[in-house]
């Protein structure tokens, strides 16, 4: 009786969850194709027309939105466009938010090293940027955990190879 009452409820939870995603994701992805565009016609306009002041502002608003996206080459975009921008800076404050985008795109890229990399710089400027300790934290669980995947997939090969060579062993003799 109370396995049955745990897989109702299992199987109730999970159709909740599936309602949730069935009405989340298109209107995050509609919101996604709204601001791209609206940050690239605003960089557009400033391109044309506007102080550098200005024209920076919708760049870093942009890499924002790219490196945020769920597209991987829209999150390559960004990290191009704030690499590119990042010898530009001027003051303390753009560079410690342009390590922090570059950052967050090359964890959403899955560049966890590089990701650590960038955060530790962005931390060397603002030591109590808590966005970013935040983020070093989330890629440094991200890298041990990869790193135990990674161990249980070479001791499950490894106890597989000596399997088999034990196993031939006992068939010759």
């Amino acid at each position: 009786m109370e396995l049955k009452l745990n897989f109702y409820f299992t199987l109730i939870f999970l159709l909740f969850l599936l309602l949730i995603i069935l009405f989340l994701t298109p209107s995050m992805i509609q919101l996604e194709l709204r601001i791209l565009p609206g940050c690239e016609k605003e960089v557009a306009d400033a391109a044309n027309g506007g102080s550098e002041e200005h024209k920076s502002e919708c760049i870093m608003r942009l890499s924002w939105a790219l490196v945020h996206s769920r597209q991987a080459e829209d999150i390559q975009r960004g990290i191009a466009m704030l690499e590119a921008s990042l010898t530009s800076s001027s003051s303390p404050l753009q560079k410690k938010e342009k390590l922090y985008l570059l950052a967050v795109g090359y964890y959403r890229s899955g560049e966890y090293g590089k990701s650590r990399q960038l955060v530790e710089q962005c931390l060397e400027i603002a030591p109590d940027f808590r966005q970013a300790l935040t983020l070093k934290k989330t890629v440094e669980d991200r890298i041990a955990k990869d790193g135990v995947i990674g161990i249980g997939i070479t001791a499950t090969a490894v106890g597989l190879i000596a399997g088999g060579i034990a196993a031939a062993l006992a068939r010759k003799k």
